[in-house]
């Protein structure tokens, strides 16, 4: 039971987290609290290393909905593992997330402007939540939540290396 507990207090950690860094938009910056005896102002922030990627505008403003589409099916998924429902896990990952996704997403469109890196990030968002939502449905058979989590975190690594590599403008 406390792997559970364990568990799940990291399921609500990661998804806090992705949540706070979906509110601060597309220009994030990472922020880290004075250290004890630090000077009042903040260190200047580094520079944005990120490859900007330009999209129409309509596809631009779609792109961002989608990701925080993607935001909300993360925490949806994340609550229902917390109370064992992981049937539903596994739909939400598929059906918001993975491959089944792709048309809803208009993926093919947006893919035009997408360097390739972008485009191999994003496949493997979409095949890292096919594969969670498979794990996910095994765990409603052994009840074994632990593949589910590190299939979870696998897929949560793909959107973050998305997002620290690519910015959209």
């Amino acid at each position: 039971m406390n792997n559970l507990i364990r568990g799940l207090a990291a399921v609500a950690l990661a998804g806090a987290s992705l949540s706070l860094w979906a509110q601060r938009g597309d220009e994030h910056q990472h922020h880290h609290p004075e250290q004890p005896g630090a000077g009042q102002h903040p260190p200047p922030a580094a520079a944005d290393t990120r490859t900007p990627v330009r999209f129409p505008e309509p596809l631009r403003t779609h792109t961002l909905a989608n990701m925080r589409d993607h935001l909300q099916a993360l925490g949806q998924i994340q609550e229902a593992l917390s109370t064992g429902a992981f049937d539903r896990a596994s739909d939400l990952a598929e059906q918001r997330l993975g491959m089944s996704s792709l048309r809803m997403h208009g993926a093919h469109e947006v893919a035009k402007y997408m360097p390739q890196g972008m485009q191999q990030a994003g496949t493997a968002m979409h095949r890292s939540a096919s594969q969670f939502a498979l794990v996910a449905k095994d765990a409603s058979v052994t009840g074994d939540l632990k593949p589910a989590l590190a299939a979870l975190a696998r897929l949560n690594q793909t959107c973050v290396a998305c997002h620290a590599g690519y910015r959209l403008r």
